[in-house]
């Protein structure tokens, strides 16, 4: 099986097109060639170009958990370059269908890649959120006896906002995970840690639903940026740092998110069936 990858900032994905595969990918596939060390390694699988009336482009993408996520900023971006490289788009908007909405993308000159993200919703039904329909605004949750003050969004997936003063990694990885699986989160979420550190710039620490700790994500830097803007806490243009890198993000005043960036390519390769094999094996 021929594959493709790509990082932007460190956030890594596989791309795979359908045309390559003999058969479907398990979720036990999906999670044999996501994993660090009986794999290939990455943050996620890109499975497309897919045929569609709905858009120029249609793209599935998977967590290294085997399940499937709605939207992924830094995945369309990177889908973005599979499809430049493949002499399949130019430096023209396109559009890109997933299961979490439609969005446009478009190569600029320089070599950075921005997407229009589509409309950030603060609606508890829509992310969705347990309780009574209201704007998830500075909520309150409760996590190992502690009440954290948080708000809900959703650009197409699911996200849990937390400002502080100081963030962490070890924060992420300490609270993330619980905040992932939480009963108020009936389809789990992506987990943020902001800081303000101006007008016009912020700082995310982030633990990815299906994924765990990442060094950058879009939708979570899309998520971060409205929650901040919406709060009046910056400006709608701002750069979103993260471990990995910074992503330029514009929130515009019906709340939808043109985000900006760059995206590497790491190589091309095979994938043995030896690999699919020895994880059949392992799980009997």
């Amino acid at each position: 099986m021929k594959f493709y990858k790509y990082h932007g900032l460190g956030n890594d994905y596989i791309v795979i097109d359908p045309a390559d595969q003999s058969s479907e990918l398990s979720k036990s596939d999906i999670r044999t060639i996501c994993h660090r060390n009986f794999g290939i390694g990455s943050d996620g699988i890109l499975l497309g170009p897919i045929q569609t009336e709905k858009a120029d482009f249609s793209v599935r993408i998977f967590n290294p958990d085997g399940s499937e996520a709605e939207k992924s900023g830094n995945g369309l971006r990177i889908f973005s370059r599979y499809l430049h490289d493949k002499k399949q788009v130019s430096n023209k908007p396109f559009t890109i269908s997933t299961i979490g909405g439609m969005v446009e993308s478009r190569i600029h000159d320089n070599g950075l890649i921005s997407v229009d993200m589509g409309i950030v919703s603060f609606d508890s039904d829509k992310i969705p959120v347990t309780g009574p329909n209201r704007q998830v605004l500075n909520d309150t949750i409760e996590v190992d006896g502690q009440k954290i003050t948080y708000c809900g969004a959703t650009i197409g997936n699911p996200h849990c906002i937390i400002i502080r003063d100081e963030i962490s990694p070890e924060l992420a990885k300490r609270i993330g995970p619980k905040l992932e699986i939480h009963p108020n989160f009936p389809n789990r979420t992506n987990v943020q840690f902001m800081k303000i550190i101006d007008r016009s710039n912020i700082e995310i620490e982030i633990w990815e639903r299906g994924a765990g700790y990442t060094l950058a994500s879009g939708s979570s830097s899309s998520a971060s940026a409205a929650v901040a803007w919406q709060l009046g806490l910056t400006d709608p243009e701002m750069t979103v740092h993260m471990p990995g890198g910074k992503l330029n993000i514009l929130v515009h005043k019906d709340l939808s998110i043109t985000l900006k960036g760059p995206v590497t390519r790491v190589g091309e390769g095979l994938i043995d069936s030896e690999i699919f094999q020895q994880a059949a094996q392992s799980d009997n």
